[in-house]
């Protein structure tokens, strides 16, 4: 087991073009084909669920108890809720961000008859017509709309155009790479998350790296509203690791840089033994990392959970700065998850009984207890597991 070299060019490359390719949620099926393609070439097997979960696959020397990495193709949106009679268009958001980072948004409308460009812009937006009212407008959707691009100043003319209520309307990204290693843009959530899998898959690929058990590669396509791993994870997968943004902000423990474990989000405790197994990874292959906990946040582990797979979990990010906002990220982190997955997809596994749905206690993990021996490298019951 080694840590892999990760081709950040590649890396780069990919997160360029998941990024110009609008997928809010609902709107999925050009970035499905995006990273279908991109697996076809590192020849990865994978397969579609109806509405275009992605579950990639590669073999290990064992099928029981496989693995699961994961992240999600869908992004933040919008979505037409009324034609004004001015011709704007009043809107709501697709998963759940601020109107704050809608104002001044560039945007694309989809309808049926076609593509409109426009902009997201106050109710109020011109200080030559309202003064110091443009500052005084309060913060929220109903105080914003969308000016169409088009000859269409009335509701009627927009009717004529094709836009209609429930068209979708994507966010344009306003990706920038700077030279010193960050990356500004929308949508890092979690576009990052499924370029850093692309890139350890590339790693394992051309290391021809053996692996000990199945591991399964999804990307979701509904994680912002909540739903994402609901319906994609085989029943034998023993242990899920989701990928996705850690948010650096007063108060939180995350890092733009190195890798980000979280301990705990509004869901509660991430699996107490999966946590820690990656912990120990990060350390063994000196691969930098902090801990944290977020309190206003779900992954896709939480709709696996919820949909009733009996499976560990563990949420591993990359730190964003102004997370579901103008989003910024730093390479050196997207570099060491792909160094941590391709570590972790090479690992032994330490629970043999995890293979099994039920058992009995024999083989079941323990936790330190106040009187017990914190020394618990010598029991086989009491290591990591897979």
């Amino acid at each position: 087991m080694t840590r892999l070299r990760i081709d950040t060019d590649y890396l780069a490359r990919t997160l360029r073009e998941l990024l110009a390719c609008p997928s809010p949620t609902g709107f999925t099926d050009n970035v499905v084909r995006l990273c279908g393609k991109e697996l076809d070439r590192l020849g990865i097997d994978f397969e579609l669920t109806r509405r275009g979960a992605i579950r990639a696959f590669t073999q290990g020397r064992r099928e029981h108890p496989a693995r699961a990495i994961i992240s999600h193709l869908d992004t933040l949106g919008a979505q037409v809720k009324l034609i004004k009679d001015n011709g704007r268009l009043e809107l709501v958001p697709i998963g759940h961000w601020s109107a704050r980072f809608a104002e001044g948004a560039r945007c694309t409308i989809y309808s049926e008859s076609g593509a409109y460009r426009g902009s997201i812009l106050p109710l109020k937006a011109s200080g030559h017509t309202y003064g110091d009212e443009v500052d005084s407008l309060p913060v929220g959707w109903p105080h914003v709309e969308l000016r169409v691009d088009a000859f269409a100043r009335s509701a009627e003319e927009i009717g004529r155009l094709g836009i209609d209520v429930g068209d979708i309307v994507a966010i344009d990204p306003e990706t920038e790479f700077l030279d010193n290693g960050f990356i500004v843009s929308r949508h890092l959530d979690d576009k990052a998350g499924v370029a850093v899998m692309l890139a350890a898959l590339e790693a394992i690929r051309r290391e021809k790296a053996k692996l000990p058990v199945d591991a399964y590669w999804l990307f979701t396509i509904a994680e912002e509203v909540g739903v994402g791993a609901s319906g994609v994870l085989p029943p034998h997968i023993a242990a899920m690791v989701a990928v996705d943004n850690g948010t650096t902000a007063p108060g939180q423990n995350s890092n733009e840089f190195g890798v980000t474990i979280a301990m705990a989000d509004q869901t509660g405790p991430f699996d107490w033994h999966l946590t820690r197994k990656l912990v120990g990874l990060c350390r063994d292959h000196e691969i930098r990392f902090q801990k944290d906990v977020f309190r206003h946040y779900r992954s896709d582990s939480a709709s696996a959970i919820e949909a009733g797979h009996d499976v560990r979990t563990a949420l591993v990010t990359f730190g964003v700065d102004a997370s579901h906002g103008y989003e910024r990220i730093h390479m050196h982190a997207l570099r060491s998850l792909a160094e941590l997955i391709s570590v972790y997809v090479q690992s032994p596994v330490d629970i043999p009984r995890d293979a099994e749905e039920f058992g009995s206690l024999r083989g079941f993990t323990r936790q330190p207890t106040a009187e017990a021996d914190q020394d618990l490298t010598g029991d086989a019951e009491l290591r990591d597991p897979g």
